[in-house]
């Protein structure tokens, strides 16, 4: 059976594939810049005197690190945090202004500086490992689907990327953190961005509103007013997001996968039905919000890195911890609208 990156990007009970998405406006400069590694500084990152007007161009770094993180407290999710000022954090922002009435679109300036520093804990904090973060087990997944149904959990493959999804940041940033630490020894000291969010309640007429043209999904009040808002992946050519207004009919957490190549219009012969365990590494990752429309849902994903970046079968993919979060909002029955 092949595999083609399908257990990494997949819809649950219908599995999804990624596939590349045309590069946005300023992508080649953004590579550029990624190939040189940015310096990062909790001290740095902690300063909120140090309010830079920020935008598409502006190098990674340490304020923007900054932001990635008082974002994701204000539940305006940047998805994984990594210190660049890409297209997950820009639409974030411009949703942060927006929502507060600013004026800033895309990019940030003093006044949004000062709405997002009245949010005044520390963005990076210190961390001892525990030996419970070393303890594993760890181990390289087996690429082939008939493989992975074999193991009884889809784990993480080494602590640093535990720490990542616990941190809501990337290996990359972890490391540019705290160079030459050992992620596997516990006692070591780490500095990590402090993503300790407000806990957030059910709302009462609540709804849901995925936005393909935004590649979002926000949770809403009754009254219009943002609750959170996460990055996502929506559809492809093929399979395109099934826009209308649909229900949640429940949630399932540390779901299973069932892939049926049979649902697939780029399955090849010789693929057979597979049961995939529970995990972080599940193709749904750690939620599954299942929609009235069948076969279709909102989930997580074992990929952060590629959310708003790829495109899928026509479900909607988030980050595991924004799935998990949105995943305790809502209720059967929540409506949940979907636009272009």
């Amino acid at each position: 059976m092949r595999t083609k990156q399908l257990l990494l990007q997949t819809c649950a009970s219908i599995a999804f594939l990624a596939f590349a998405a045309p590069a946005d406006a300023g992508a080649t400069a953004r590579k550029a810049a990624q190939s040189r590694t940015p310096a990062f500084s909790a001290a740095h990152a902690n300063d909120a005197a140090a309010t830079p007007r920020l935008g598409a161009g502006s190098a990674a770094g340490s304020s923007v690190l900054r932001l990635q993180v008082l974002l994701d407290r204000a539940h305006f999710s940047p998805g994984e945090i990594d210190g660049y000022y890409g297209g997950n954090t820009r639409r974030a922002v411009a949703a942060f202004n927006r929502a507060r009435g600013l004026k800033g679109g895309e990019r940030v300036d003093a006044k949004t500086w000062a709405a997002l520093n009245r949010d005044a804990a520390p963005v990076v904090g210190p961390y001892v490992l525990t030996a419970g973060d070393v303890a594993g087990p760890f181990e390289k997944l087996p690429v082939e689907t008939p493989d992975r149904a074999k193991l009884s959990a889809l784990g993480f493959e080494s602590p640093v990327e535990a720490l990542g999804e616990r941190f809501h940041a990337s290996p990359s940033l972890l490391r540019a953190l705290n160079p030459g630490a050992a992620f596997d020894v516990a006692g070591v000291g780490l500095q990590v961005p402090n993503v300790e969010r407000s806990p957030l309640g059910k709302v009462d007429g609540m709804s849901v509103r995925v936005s393909e043209s935004d590649g979002s999904v926000v949770a809403m009040g009754s009254d219009g007013t943002v609750i959170a808002r996460y990055p996502a992946t929506t559809g492809s050519e093929h399979d395109p997001l099934p826009l209308g207004e649909w229900k949640v009919n429940g949630v399932a957490r540390n779901p299973t996968f069932a892939y049926n190549p049979d649902l697939f219009w780029d399955s090849e012969a010789g693929d057979e039905k597979a049961k995939l365990p529970p995990g972080p590494n599940n193709p749904v990752g750690v939620a599954w919000i299942d929609l009235s429309k069948p076969h279709y849902g909102i989930h997580g994903t074992p990929e952060p890195s590629a959310i708003g970046k790829t495109s899928s079968h026509g479900c909607i993919r988030l980050t595991n911890w924004d799935a998990f979060e949105l995943g305790h909002l809502v209720s059967p029955g929540t409506p949940a609208v979907l636009v272009k």
